[in-house]
């Protein structure tokens, strides 16, 4: 059994950037996280210890976002995307997008986003 638990729109002021400025004046960073796991007996049971905790795994990526300064939000999506796979076990598959607004192009764009996808190496 596959189930989704997703995580949408997850908020972060941080100071990631290829530019200076940006990792001087920071700005909004957004995650979304799909976390691919089986939580069939957590539901059966209604038990929060049998399944995965999205308040710790927000905590989690708040501390990943906040810990270093990426220039480049494909590293910060691997990142959490790595991080999350070490830390649990249960997950079998995720996927991780990161978007990052006030994107100095030149012109006007709502954000830009990247994407990761990553299985478990069970």
């Amino acid at each position: 059994m596959v189930n989704i638990i997703r995580i949408k729109n997850a908020s972060f002021y941080a100071y990631h950037g290829a530019l200076q400025e940006e990792q001087s004046i920071g700005g909004k960073f957004e995650a979304d996280i799909d976390i691919y796991t089986d939580f069939t007996q957590a539901a059966m049971d209604d038990n929060l210890k049998e399944t995965i905790d999205y308040d710790k795994v927000y905590k989690f990526v708040s501390n990943i976002v906040h810990a270093k300064k990426y220039k480049l939000i494909e590293t910060l999506a691997t990142v959490i995307a790595d991080e999350l796979l070490k830390e649990y076990k249960t997950i079998f598959k995720i996927a991780v997008r990161v978007r990052k607004h006030s994107v100095p192009v030149g012109g006007v764009i709502d954000f830009v986003e990247a994407e990761v996808i990553k299985e478990n190496d069970k």
